[in-house]
């Protein structure tokens, strides 16, 4: 049902007054409780029992998100720590990455129609079922980067549904707020997710695990990482129980075109809308930078870790968990502080942040005197407290600039597009920057490339590129005034 046709159904004289009442009314009061948004109170009664099934939709959809994005981060630990048991090359490993991504770009065309087909619930439930049969298989002998490949499959259609949702559900300037709290819980996830996988892996836990036997069934279970990803499935069990519960929002799309070549054209047309729109190009510039750098960072934390901190796989998975503690504090602070319309004022945080990373590389063990301290009731050397401090500020930078940037992005792609299409042309961008720069650094591992050098060189990266898209902005904003385009209604 279109736009259009719902306003005549509820009887509203014109579309736009229906985006607005809906914007106002139900939809809104969805976030209330997450977001701390104050409602009118005659309306909340109004909607009374409509209003209260809303909010549960979305602590659902949290629930569900929360659940999926934590067993995708444990399985990424415990594909690492298989990878070690084969004897694997190091270069090898920032490939587990590149493989799950490569679905991202090889669907992109898809999985926006895909998603807008049906109700995002029910696309949220299907895709979780794929990457429960790439953990399963994973874990019965595939090769760890098909294996999570197929994960991989699964999470680049769920990624249009978990997003796109949003907009379904929010009018544009709530988006922020709503990109806080989503990033908020994901990031947890993130942070659980990856101690998880650290724990799963460790000598004390595997040994746990390992001693489950069922009798007179030969599992096939017999090393750490399959013992882990048994738990992994569990939580990808307990997503798509709360996938099931995720309510219908109502909204619908015309049908969707099934031929392949019509939906790469189509695919085409988005790509091209949204790099062409003035705000488009300089929010869509910033994150696909961001998931680019972010992916290229989590092997960098690993591998710094052993090199410049002597840590262990296990220990170093804690330092990815620091990393996303400091996004999630930097999602927060730009959810309270930072409206849409204000989105584009947090662009040099990411020149702050390409500058910071630089200085990993001039960072070791050996530049701290060797002294224990205390920190939070925690005792531990004097290096890795600094180490955890550092990191936090990291993350921190990058979740500030790149909230606001993902909700101006989320905003004008739902203007110009569809909540699935908008979304997919995103992660289409970010994932073909996230293959580039793996694969870049994958090259530069198995050339033996010093990480420091690697680390001032991805610094370099990112203080440039910010700096261009900076001034191609202020070029945008003198030229088309195109700060005025923020908070547009959609186009029909």
């Amino acid at each position: 049902m279109t736009v259009r046709q719902t306003a005549r159904r509820h009887g509203a004289k014109h579309a736009t007054q229906f985006d607005k009442a809906a914007a106002q009314g139900p939809l809104q009061q969805t976030m209330a409780t997450p977001m701390g948004v104050a409602l009118p109170k005659a309306h909340a009664e109004r909607d009374g029992d409509k209003v209260e099934s809303m909010k549960k939709g979305f602590y659902t959809i949290m629930a569900a998100q929360f659940f999926s994005s934590l067993a995708d981060n444990a399985l990424l630990i415990a594909a690492i720590a298989l990878l070690t048991e084969l004897h694997s090359p190091q270069w090898m490993t920032p490939l587990l990455k590149l493989f799950f991504v490569l679905s991202y770009v090889i669907l992109a065309a898809f999985v926006g129609a895909f998603a807008d087909s049906m109700p995002k619930g029910r696309v949220m439930l299907i895709t979780n079922a794929i990457k429960i049969v790439g953990c399963a298989i994973m874990m019965f002998g595939l090769h760890p980067l098909l294996a999570y490949g197929i994960v991989g499959f699964g999470a680049a259609a769920y990624s249009p549904a978990k997003y796109g949702i949003l907009t379904e559900l929010l009018p544009p300037e709530k988006l922020v707020m709503a990109n806080g709290w989503i990033e908020g819980l994901t990031v947890g996830s993130i942070i659980l997710g990856t101690v998880v996988g650290g724990a799963l892996i460790s000598v004390h836990i595997s040994q746990i695990l390992l001693r489950f036997d069922i009798p007179y069934f030969d599992t096939g279970i017999n090393t750490p990482a399959e013992a882990a990803m048994v738990v992994i499935m569990l939580f990808y069990l307990i997503a798509a129980i709360f996938n099931v519960f995720i309510p219908d929002t109502g909204a619908r799309y015309p049908q969707q075109e099934k031929n392949p070549i019509k939906l790469i054209a189509e695919f085409g047309d988005c790509f091209v809308a949204l790099w062409r729109d003035k705000l488009g190009q300089i929010s869509l510039a910033v994150t696909t930078l961001f998931w680019g750098v972010g992916a290229t960072l989590q092997f960098i934390v690993l591998k710094w870790a052993e090199k410049s901190l002597g840590l262990n796989l296990s220990q170093g998975a804690l330092l990815q968990a620091v990393v996303a503690v400091g996004v999630a504090v930097g999602a927060i602070m730009a959810a309270a502080r930072i409206p849409l319309r204000k989105s584009l004022s947090v662009l040099p945080f990411g020149v702050a942040m390409g500058a910071t990373v630089m200085l990993m590389a001039f960072y070791t063990k050996d530049a701290m005197p060797q002294i224990m301290v205390d920190v939070l009731g925690l005792h531990m050397p004097l290096y890795m407290a600094i180490a955890y401090v550092f990191l936090m500020i990291v993350g921190a930078m990058s979740g500030y600039f790149v909230v606001p940037m993902n909700a101006l992005l989320q905003h004008r792609g739902h203007v110009l597009l569809s909540a699935g299409h908008s979304i997919a042309v995103q992660n289409f961008n970010e994932n073909v920057s996230v293959l580039l720069m793996l694969c870049l650094y994958a090259l530069l591992i198995k050339l033996n490339v010093p990480i420091g050098l690697v680390i001032v060189a991805l610094g370099l990266f990112i203080c440039i590129t910010m700096a261009l898209v900076m001034k191609l902005h202020k070029y945008n904003v003198r030229t088309f005034n195109s700060l005025a385009m923020i908070g547009e209604d959609k186009h029909h």
